[in-house]
């Protein structure tokens, strides 16, 4: 039996990438297929454009509104592999966030450090939001991140 590229499953980002012109086309918003399948507008768009597995009850409702094919839906239930692009730092906004980081990363480590002890925050175990907040010098981005604490637990091999 000959394998064709028909057979082989689409790439989670470039079915993100489809679903998203899909979506475009349709005139659909992030925010409005957040509220049609129950999950926060951050964590659907990050799953829809590869980052996550997408779980069947919401394949199935992106698939019915969206009219999805069956290859999309299929990239969007499996499980990702979450890698380093190094092209993703040359977009502008991309490059700012790691620019914020690399600004302020330090100062909120040594913060998370004095009011929580020696450990980090979870990027695994957090929910982000994202919205416009007014402001008389220009609409600002509100981004809010609220990640477990994880305590450094050093187990004796022992143990």
């Amino acid at each position: 039996m000959t394998t064709t590229a028909e057979d082989r499953p689409l790439d989670k980002q470039q079915a993100g990438e489809i679903i998203d012109a899909i979506r475009r086309r349709r005139g659909a918003t992030w925010a409005e297929l957040s509220v049609l399948t129950g999950r926060p507008v951050v964590w659907l768009t990050s799953a829809v454009l590869g980052a996550h597995p997408v779980p069947e009850d919401v394949a199935t409702t992106l698939r019915d509104e969206l009219d999805l094919d069956a290859g999309l839906v299929e990239a969007l239930t499996r499980q990702p592999t979450r890698t380093h692009d190094p092209a993703l730092l040359a977009d502008p906004t991309i490059y700012r966030f790691q620019e914020l980081i690399q600004v302020y990363g330090p100062a909120l480590k040594a913060l998370i450090h004095e009011e929580f002890g020696d450990g980090i925050m979870s990027a695994i175990n957090c929910s982000i939001d994202l919205r416009r907040g007014e402001h008389p010098g220009g609409d600002r981005v509100v981004l809010t991140i609220d990640g477990k604490f994880l305590p450094y637990d050093w187990v004796s091999a022992e143990a």
